[in-house]
């Protein structure tokens, strides 16, 4: 019988696992083509944003100068986005696999709910649809639209880390007296950090490229204020041309650190 299981968990853990997310692609070393794509594209980017600030000060260099203040923005909503949907995600991710039925149904219920409404109808229903019950400011209805979307991912993200651990490993912690809780926190969660990480990573990124679609609800963030110049200035191309510039640099550049810090922590690429 034991056998049985062995050859269950080897197959089990010996089958391919395909990760495709929506943001930018980690830049790894052992893979020779991605790395060299992240290295072209990133300083491409940066020598044509440079290049056109010089060559073309009007409009391109003003711009940069018109557009700090939403780049600031877009991190903020990003930043507290994320960390909101971290919680949310922990919190839905151990629902799923309780074995309270009440709260695997809840939790379950949640996911499937979020993950089928587009968050920018979300964005609308907080802003726009609950607005007329209670008056909540375009920014925090931007994040918290965000984190409640991202957190039914981020939900499943930390099952599927959860349930990737062997179940020996809870087993030896109760054998040492530790509670269910204690042996969640101090044992399994810290193992599946290698699991979770390159997926949480992508969906950072991938959380910051959509909260371009918090510009609709008034927030000036980086879009926002790129629309904003184009419309007195009426120079869309350049605009335009610009933000997305900008947007490929803040992405690459966080793919990059994500790449640094999955090498840190040791997780297998």
């Amino acid at each position: 019988m034991a056998e049985i299981k062995n050859r269950k968990e080897e197959k089990e853990s010996s089958r391919l696992v395909i990760e495709v997310g929506d943001g930018a692609a980690i830049p790894s070393k052992k893979d020779v083509g991605l790395f060299t794509a992240w290295r072209v594209s990133f300083v491409g980017a940066i020598a044509m944003v440079v290049y056109l600030a010089v060559s073309s000060p009007d409009p391109y260099w003003n711009i940069l100068k018109f557009l700090p203040d939403g780049i600031l923005i877009t991190f903020q909503v990003t930043i507290m986005a994320i960390v909101l949907a971290l919680i949310i995600g922990l919190f839905t991710g151990l629902g799923r696999i309780s074995k309270n039925r009440i709260i695997n149904g809840i939790a379950s219920l949640y996911v499937e709910i979020i993950r089928g409404i587009p968050l920018l109808v979300q964005l609308f229903y907080i802003y726009f649809a609950l607005g007329r019950i209670v008056n909540v400011p375009a920014m925090t209805s931007a994040v918290i639209a965000m984190a409640i979307c991202y957190g039914a991912y981020m939900g499943e993200i930390f099952r599927a880390g959860i349930e990737s651990i062997s179940s020996g490993q809870m087993e030896a912690a109760r054998s040492l007296g530790m509670t269910s809780s204690q042996a969640m926190r101090y044992v399994i969660l810290p193992q599946a950090v290698k699991t979770i990480l390159p997926p949480i990573g992508n969906e950072f990124v991938a959380l910051l490229k959509d909260s371009s679609l918090v510009s609709i609800l008034a927030v000036s963030d980086l879009l926002r204020r790129g629309r904003e110049f184009a419309a007195e200035s009426f120079n869309y191309f350049e605009t335009y041309t610009m933000v997305a510039l900008v947007y490929l640099i803040i992405t690459l550049f966080l793919s990059k650190l994500i790449s640094i810090m999955e090498d840190r922590v040791g997780v297998d690429k």
